[in-house]
């Protein structure tokens, strides 16, 4: 046995070598093998270039195609024996050093690309040859009438020759002459084609156009049409063809014969099929890919009045740990086994399934009635993943979530409709998955909505969308103001005034709780410092302190005490005029790390408050560790405290946070006060300040200018 070639130059020469044996036999070339092959080798060089290229080009494979054609390789042998030459050996010897899985891919589209440069090609050519040969069929009309040698002997030539089928016809239909590739076409050897007349030769594929056309041609109404047209060989097999019919004329212009050229196409229409199946199919699954199922929902959402329309979108739960744990390929079969069972569920007439792409995938339903038909084909998919799926002798548990949406046709686009069930989808997963959900436009329009004020925030941060109302906090002794809250408000275009509990929580997912947070506490301190300006530093009347809120985002921000400390200088403002709330749930518990930046600024005089004291699951005693001054308590504790006599439970639960905090020097804040009788129990139980509606609402700052000045003047 000889030994393997060494070298890519060598390899690369081994390749074209194969390609010249698989080919050459039904090659039309004057050339000797070895000088085929040396015409093959650039050839084999630029598809080795494109194989391993960074990025694919598909034009150069198209190229390596057509020029297939140039160098006389028009049977079509010739180009399957390339393509299988090209699938078995040039990731073997060209690939050396790559990804055998993206080479393979890479060789598969770089196959499509050289079959559809063939094919272009190989037309272009039929075209000249058809155009040459239509160019003399006219010159020779004169022959036929005048009989002239010359013009009968060019014309009989290029009628022998010719690569593709020719036949003449009188008016009536009845074959007068055909020529050997005509008759190689209809695998037949009797030139008159058994007697048959033009009109005999119908297809049940025949256009709707093309026997009208063919009257109008005989009648003299038109000189010549194409079309593409199937004929029936003698064994019963189909013959693709473009068929091109030309009327001749005699020397008066009087119509006397039929002209038809034919050029075989059903290796290119085969071809066509199987590439359009493999741009409509997933290539992993065989099932139907999202472009196909568009086309079938959307001719679905067309359809007449009547009919109905259902759908189920399927996420596969926890794949993902699937790829991860045990790779791709074994995530891979566990996906063909799903569509396995899948397209097992939808058999009825109506119904497919197709693969969105990942572990997504879509059954569809139409009919006039399909309010029970989706639900059913919900539950077949849903059974139908209970058994476990053998992987590398591995059971794996398959689970997931579906989004169904069924209705009329005609009232939404396919996006609509795919985005609804995405929607519910996901819905059915955040509730805890292996379920499914039908779609509910309320819910829909929420999260429309939801994804809507997401995108908008960054814009509305520029342009200037947010503002600040505050809300005064009262000293319970003497019910003078000793500051406020602020609270950012979003004036959106089209949605109004927006709370913060419809954007704080988009702002903190995407990240701009940072800049957004930092521009409310500039705003609130420029504020502050406006209000100690008016009222001094000193007085009691004054709102001398502002509380501004912190998000678990904005506390874990490196940048956090450095804009705080800016901030406060540049507004000329001392740190007491500050106060930081931050939640419960995010200080108790927190590492040294986390408690460092508050630490900071607690030391710089800012004050430190625990916002919602008592919602979470509280460990009192860490209350000493934190570098708080001000509890504010939830105002679930005071609730009962607006009617009298209050519950006495509620009042021994605040009455013990009070003593314990005031042991610990920590004043204590009340939310939520709306009565004077839930004020005035505040105030006996010892609490500090409180804040409700009871003493105003969240406003501009000058309402709190109007509740100071009341305050001050008594």
């Amino acid at each position: 046995m000889s030994a393997e070639p060494d070298g890519p130059e060598d390899r690369l020469r081994r390749f074209a070598t194969i390609w010249s044996r698989a080919v050459f036999p039904v090659t039309s070339t004057s050339s000797t093998r070895p000088e085929f092959e040396a015409q093959l080798l650039p050839l084999a060089r630029r598809l080795s270039e494109v194989l391993r290229a960074r990025s694919f080009d598909a034009a150069e494979a198209r190229e390596v195609g057509a020029a297939l054609v140039d160098a006389h390789c028009t049977d079509p042998d010739a180009l399957s024996r390339t393509l299988d030459c090209v699938d078995a050996y040039l990731v073997l010897y060209c690939g050396e050093d790559g990804d055998a899985e993206d080479l393979r891919a890479r060789s598969a589209r770089l196959q499509h690309a050289m079959a559809a440069g063939f094919a272009g090609a190989l037309r272009a050519r039929t075209l000249a040859e058809q155009e040459a040969i239509a160019q003399a069929a006219l010159k020779a009309q004169g022959v036929v009438a005048e009989a002239l040698h010359a013009s009968e002997a060019r014309f009989r030539a290029v009628f022998e020759g010719a690569a593709i089928g020719i036949g003449i016809a009188d008016l009536d239909g009845n074959v007068l002459q055909v020529n050997d590739a005509l008759m190689r076409m209809f695998g037949i050897a009797d030139p008159t084609l058994g007697g048959r007349r033009a009109t005999e030769w119908t297809h049940p594929d025949d256009a709707p156009q093309t026997w009208r056309l063919y009257e109008e041609l005989v009648r003299g109404e038109r000189e010549h049409y194409h079309v593409e047209k199937a004929f029936y060989r003698p064994d019963g097999t189909v013959l693709w063809t473009n068929l091109t019919v030309s009327l001749l004329r005699d020397a008066d212009g009087t119509p006397q014969y039929q002209l038809a050229l034919m050029e075989d196409t059903t290796e290119r229409r085969l071809l066509n099929l199987r590439l359009r199946y493999e741009a409509t199919h997933d290539a992993l699954t065989g099932l139907p890919n999202r472009s196909f199922f568009f086309e079938r929902l959307e001719k679905a959402l067309s359809a007449g009045p009547g009919q109905r329309f259902g759908l189920c979108y399927l996420d596969l739960d926890g794949f993902k740990t699937v790829n991860d744990s045990l790779g791709h390929a074994a995530g891979d079969r566990l996906l063909v086994e799903v569509a396995d069972r899948l397209q097992a569920c939808a058999t009825a007439s109506g119904e497919m399934v197709a693969r969105l792409g990942g572990d997504e995938f879509v059954a569809l339903t139409t009919g006039p009635d399909t309010r029970h038909e989706v639900d059913e084909l919900a539950g077949r998919i849903m059974n139908a993943l209970l058994a476990p799926v053998s992987v590398d002798g591995r059971e794996l548990t398959v689970r997931g979530s579906i989004g169904i949406v069924e209705g009329p046709a005609g009232e939404r686009s396919p996006a609509e409709v795919l985005r609804s069930a995405d929607i519910t989808m996901y819905r059915a997963k955040s509730a805890g998955g292996n379920r499914f959900e039908l779609a509910d436009p309320e819910a829909d329009a929420r999260v429309i909505t939801r994804h809507g004020l997401t995108t908008a925030l960054p814009a509305a941060l520029e342009r200037g969308e947010f503002f600040i109302e505050y809300q005064p906090l009262v000293h319970l002794g003497d019910g003078s103001v000793r500051g406020a809250e602020a609270l950012v408000r979003w004036l959106h275009p089209q949605h109004g005034v927006l709370g913060p509990d419809r954007f704080i929580p988009l702002a903190e997912h995407t990240g701009l709780i940072v800049p957004l947070g930092r521009w409310v506490l500039e705003q609130s301190v420029r504020q502050a410092r406006l209000w100690r300006e008016r009222y001094g530093d000193g007085g009691a009347a004054g709102p001398l302190r502002i509380n501004v809120n912190l998000s678990p985002c904005q506390l874990t921000h490196p940048g956090l005490v450095q804009d705080t400390v800016e901030i406060l200088e540049r507004a000329g403002v001392t740190p007491d005029a500050l106060c930081l709330e931050v939640t419960e749930s995010a200080l108790i518990g927190a590492d040294d790390d986390l408690l460092k930046p508050l630490r900071r600024l607690a030391e710089m005089g800012v004050d430190i408050a625990l916002d919602d004291f008592g919602t979470g699951y509280s460990n009192l005693a860490n209350l000493r560790r934190l570098p708080v001054s001000v509890l504010k308590l939830d105002r679930s504790f005071t609730q009962s405290m607006q009617q009298f006599p209050a519950d006495p439970v509620d009042l021994k639960i605040v009455e013990g946070i009070v003593a314990l905090a005031h042991s610990l020097d920590l004043a204590v804040t009340v939310e939520g006060v709306e009565t004077g009788a839930q004020a005035e129990q505040l105030r006996i139980l010892g609490c500090d300040t409180a804040q409700g509606w009871y003493y105003a609402r969240p406003g501009p700052p000058e309402r709190l200018h109007e509740l100071a000045l009341v305050d001050a003047t008594g």
